[in-house]
């Protein structure tokens, strides 16, 4: 590990070096404090179901294990670059050509998951990022795969249908009013309200909570 590059509410990630190949990678560990077995749970469902995606705009997954205090971890590509919503607070709205180049990448990987009969449910600025490969600029990456939901009940269906779950600036009606109702549409929605956040800088509403 060679320092920690964020933290949120559930896990921390870290900046290291592969050993032998000596490439930057990133290590997300679940935080201590919230390892409950429903947290695992969830923590170990996301790395299962973003592993199956090979899109060139999904993060890419390439270990699993725990720590030595039994913490499970994943390690992901390093990503260099920065997500919307540092872009959007960094340079304020982006042009209109540009917008639609990251959102076609954003289209991509999600395609890709609905294919296969999975729901992001938490598709936000945060949850998407710019980087530059190969010389190629504005390569969009989709992260966070730990809420999701498969439209066809099995071992990768996320949190109880019935939970609330997201981000209220970018969740649709139903992911609000009937969770248990939530597909591919809903992913399409917060997708809209992604456009139109970097189209203008604004968020669709005002308010921060569901109850707003």
């Amino acid at each position: 590990l060679e320092r920690q590059v964020s933290e949120g509410g559930m896990a921390t990630i870290w900046l290291a070096r592969h050993a032998l190949l000596k490439r930057p990678t990133a290590i997300k560990v679940l935080k201590k404090r919230i390892a409950t077995d429903e947290f695992i749970h969830r923590f170990e469902r996301e790395v299962q179901v973003a592993s199956q995606l090979l899109h060139p705009n999904t993060v890419r997954i390439y270990d699993f294990g725990r720590t030595r205090d039994g913490l499970p971890y994943y390690v992901m590509e390093y990503l260099d670059g920065v997500t919307l919503s540092e872009l959007v607070a960094q340079t304020g709205p982006v042009p209109p050509g540009r917008v639609i180049h990251i959102l076609r990448q954003v289209c991509g990987s999600l395609s890709e998951a609905h294919r296969i009969g999975l729901v992001h449910r938490d598709v936000k600025p945060a949850n998407i990022i710019l980087t530059r490969r190969g010389g190629v600029c504005d390569l969009v990456k989709v992260l966070d795969f730990g809420l999701v939901k498969a439209v066809r009940p099995g071992p990768a269906d996320g949190p109880a249908s019935k939970d609330v779950v997201g981000t209220p600036h970018f969740m649709s009606p139903e992911a609000v009013q009937k969770p248990e109702s939530v597909n591919i549409h809903s992913d399409l929605y917060s997708l809209g309200a992604v456009g139109y956040w970097l189209l203008t800088g604004k968020t669709l509403f005002d308010h921060d909570t569901i109850e707003g």
